[in-house]
């Protein structure tokens, strides 16, 4: 039986892509770095401000509440406001509190996996979307100064945990009201879901799970750091969610506390 051959002619219409043509997408591809944009910036501002304030991160005794702004703990320096000092101070330092401790938690994030990809993306272009071009000619990946410093991420990882384990402790405490007993009010729940958001942040974090699991050339022979690393494999997919939602309701925990510290209205007790 003879075998015929047969091929079909295949015919490319548009404008192919090229240096010329960023893109032949024709979705609003834009919207997600917008938003990216939008929301980093935002928190940069916001963070910054209120790191400068000074003011209006404790609600303390007075009112028979024991609440602090994440962004001021651990109140390290001796200016602090009364009962919102922990034992070691740093002598001397006029400045705002926020400042001795913010370069860590926000060190953490700046060098985090998922958000060099977002604000790479967002305000470098480089690039801003899948089957764009990028916006640079060049690309020389982090091999350079400053994006060389990415490389302290794992270092940053070990910091952050302190903060969680410190900012746990704030959300516990916060439970007692002094002068009235133990209770739960607004401000605890606020703190410990801002808490609880942060470990699931840093515990899903591609750091973590490379440090329970990453070097391990058989997880028969280490079934203790195979239970670790199967239980992060889970939180590490849902890593970009508890990226934002801790990156959003830090800055709104903070607010809720400079709130109420400023006496806009009261921490309402549940019970």
């Amino acid at each position: 039986m003879a075998v015929t051959e047969s091929s079909t002619k295949v015919v490319l219409g548009g404008t192919r892509g090229g240096p010329d043509v960023a893109t032949l997408r024709q979705d609003r591809w834009w919207l997600q770095p917008v938003v990216t944009v939008s929301v980093l910036t935002a928190f940069v501002i916001y963070s910054t401000w209120a790191a400068f304030q000074n003011k209006y991160y404790y609600v303390g005794a007075n009112v028979h509440r024991d609440l602090i702004s994440p962004f001021y703990s651990p109140c390290l320096a001796s200016n602090c406001v009364p009962g919102s000092k922990v034992g070691f101070a740093f002598s001397g330092w006029a400045l705002s509190p926020a400042l001795l401790i913010l370069i860590f938690p926000l060190g953490f994030r700046l060098t985090c996996y998922y958000y060099r990809r977002s604000y790479y993306r967002a305000f470098w272009w480089s690039p801003p979307a899948c089957a764009v071009s990028d916006a640079h000619a060049s690309y020389t990946g982090e091999t350079r100064f400053p994006l060389i410093m990415q490389n302290l991420h794992r270092y940053f990882f070990f910091a952050g945990l302190i903060f969680n384990t410190l900012l746990t402790y704030d959300a516990i405490r916060a439970f007692h009201q002094p002068g009235l007993g133990w209770g739960v009010t607004v401000g605890t729940i606020v703190l410990l879901v801002n808490a609880a958001l942060l470990w699931l942040y840093s515990l899903s974090c591609h750091a973590c799970r490379h440090l329970c699991g990453g070097q391990v050339k058989s997880f028969s022979k280490h079934p203790i750091r195979y239970r670790f690393w199967k239980f992060l494999t889970p939180l590490n997919a849902k890593h970009m969610n508890f990226a934002w939602a801790s990156l959003i309701f830090v800055a709104l925990t903070d607010v809720y506390v400079r709130l109420v510290a400023s006496g806009v209205f009261s921490d309402y007790k549940i019970f």
